[in-house]
């Protein structure tokens, strides 16, 4: 069956503290190949048939008015997978 996974990352601008926090991890650890981390969501939508412009239109209004908080979080992603 035929998949659309939606991402959510929070707002650029807003402070990412999970993010943060690996991201210090990382640092304790000696890495200091990554300089920042953030952190999203991934939402996978399995689809009854075929997936055309309508249902990919109806996927993207679900992860803007459900799946994300449009306050703070933006849907940067939305694709296929078989």
């Amino acid at each position: 069956m035929p998949t659309i996974v939606v991402d959510v990352m929070p707002k650029a601008e807003l402070l990412d503290p999970q993010g943060k926090a690996v991201a210090g991890a990382l640092a304790r650890r000696g890495d200091s190949t990554f300089s920042a981390v953030r952190i999203g969501k991934r939402f996978e939508l399995t689809v009854d048939g075929e997936i055309d412009d309508a249902t990919l239109t109806q996927a993207r209004t679900i992860a803007e008015e459900i799946l994300s908080n449009a306050v703070i979080e933006d849907v940067v992603g939305i694709e296929v997978v078989e």
